[in-house]
């Protein structure tokens, strides 16, 4: 397996189902990328509306919530550039083309040599983990990479938008069931704990994050 040295990599795309993904499972090894310079997107599919603990907070302030904590908690790690889609928690379908379509537009805009997305597969080690957002995510994602960013005859709609095809180099998944690839995130882990905190909404209620291990690690 050949990897493209971190020195090759000017754009990084973070791709995932609901607000804290990011966070919780990659927040060290972004931080360590955005200050060595690397331009880091999120794209959040869905707001995360039935996520929480506190039945007082009202469903529909939800959405709200759950993007104000994310952009802080992106901010701790340096990443100013997030794209909100606003999808329905729970509704996310492999099968959408729509989003697809979506989805190679926005890797098309950003082209980043590296996408960090969801395993499409099952992890039946971390079978909590396994949301089904979270496995359709990645399927969506891996099939917009492959083969449609990369082909300047698939959507070709997107061409008239001035959307050239764009190949991803490397994909890196989380929660895959195969992990090939550890990260050292100690010089980064106190930033990921604190930014996984300002979830309030979902974490508020967790006093041992910071015991936590470092889950920056993914397969890819």
């Amino acid at each position: 397996m050949t990897m493209l040295a971190e020195h090759e990599v000017e754009r990084v795309l973070v791709i995932v189902a609901h607000p804290d993904d990011a966070e919780f499972w990659a927040g060290g090894i972004i931080a360590r990328w955005v200050d060595a310079g690397v331009a880091v997107t999120y794209c959040v599919l869905t707001d995360g509306e039935t996520g929480g603990y506190d039945a007082s907070i009202p469903r529909e302030d939800m959405p709200h919530i759950r993007r104000a904590e994310q952009q802080k908690a992106a901010a701790v790690l340096g990443v100013q550039d997030i794209r909100f889609f606003g999808l329905v928690e729970g509704e996310l379908r492999p099968s959408d083309i729509n989003l697809r379509r979506e989805l190679v537009a926005l890797i098309r805009a950003v082209r980043p040599k590296r996408i960090i997305t969801w395993s499409p597969e099952w992890n039946w080690q971390r079978f909590r983990s396994c949301h089904p957002d979270h496995r359709a995510t990645g399927e969506m994602v891996l099939s917009a990479i492959y083969p449609d960013a990369g082909n300047q005859f698939a959507h070709m709609s997107l061409r008239e938008e001035g959307l050239e095809a764009w190949t991803v180099r490397e994909a890196w998944l989380i929660n895959s069931p195969n992990v090939n690839h550890y990260v050292d995130i100690t010089e980064t882990f106190e930033r990921k704990v604190t930014a996984v905190r300002l979830h309030k909404s979902q974490t508020g209620n967790r006093q041992n994050l910071g015991s936590y291990s470092a889950g920056g690690s993914c397969g890819w």
